[in-house]
């Protein structure tokens, strides 16, 4: 839904707000029609996640002291770092969006599934072609992660979420969810820029020749309201998949730290008084 909306010819609208484009695509392409390209984002998810979160922890251990600060820095390094796969990802994603639309069935595919969609993009366009949108990617994760990272400490921290807290799990589900929300409100406008940089050239026409360019054209026709466009339907996946994500890894961290230290404590041998031994004289050595 959001791909569309941000996508969409101006002059020729297929939709009227977020609700419209749901009930068109279940209307026009069936249930399925809603999970189209899921495929880029099942094969990234889990190596994006696994990126952000490893880089972001060892980032704020060789920063040394937790302060909001080092946790947007840490973030933002997360989140430049896990930009090689997600841009990819990204781009397989909204051109397995983008076919069909409208159609249940479409008569001519250009693409079978995401990864041949990204074989066929290397095939023509070589390795820039699958990095399309990478700028604009930096652009918005860097950023986006700092402050994901900065509002979950801040929230966190002001609930009180300690682990005898017996609120401590909706606690910890509303500041993941409040941290989504965040990261996609600071660098959203830079979202829409990158989805229609990455959806150009679909049709085998390419409007926009840079990123100013495209900023610079989508202004003149749509106006600033073209920052928002497919927002509603952002912030509403934004709560929950960010809520969920934060309180698992966080939890999950948790219990595995008090595994290790029940492993530790078990494995502690038993002290042995031990008796002191006669002093002797000591010779001294250079």
């Amino acid at each position: 839904v959001t791909v569309r909306l941000q996508v969409q010819n101006v002059d020729k609208p297929l939709y009227r707000g977020t609700f419209h484009c749901f009930q068109s695509i279940i209307r026009q392409e069936s249930m399925l029609g809603l999970y189209k390209g899921i495929g880029s984002p099942m094969m990234g998810l889990t190596f994006i996640n696994a990126i952000v979160f490893g880089v972001q922890g060892n980032a704020m251990r060789h920063l040394g002291r937790d302060t909001p600060l080092n946790q947007f820095l840490a973030g933002a390094a997360a989140g430049a770092i896990q930009c090689v796969i997600c841009c990819p990802m990204e781009l397989a994603k909204t051109r397995m969006q983008m076919q069909g639309t409208g159609e249940k069935k479409s008569k001519r595919k250009m693409y079978k599934n995401s990864l041949d969609c990204l074989v066929r993009i290397y095939n023509k366009e070589g390795f820039k072609g699958i990095n399309r949108g990478m700028v604009t990617t930096l652009l918005r994760e860097t950023p986006g992660f700092g402050v994901y990272f900065l509002t979950y400490d801040v929230l966190t921290c002001s609930l009180g979420c300690e682990p005898e807290d017996p609120y401590m799990i909706p606690k910890l589900l509303f500041a993941g969810g409040m941290s989504g929300i965040a990261s996609w409100l600071s660098t959203y406008p830079v979202d829409v820029i990158k989805s229609r940089l990455q959806a150009d050239g679909v049709g085998g026409v390419n409007k926009y020749s840079s990123i100013m360019d495209c900023v610079r054209q989508s202004l003149q026709k749509e106006g600033w309201r073209v920052f928002t466009r497919g927002l509603t339907s952002t912030l509403l996946r934004a709560f929950p998949v960010n809520a969920t994500t934060f309180a698992t890894v966080t939890l999950f961290l948790m219990y595995m730290r008090q595994e290790e230290e029940c492993s530790m404590q078990n494995s502690e041998p038993p002290c042995v008084q031990l008796q002191p031994l006669p002093q002797q004289p000591q010779p001294t050595s250079m």
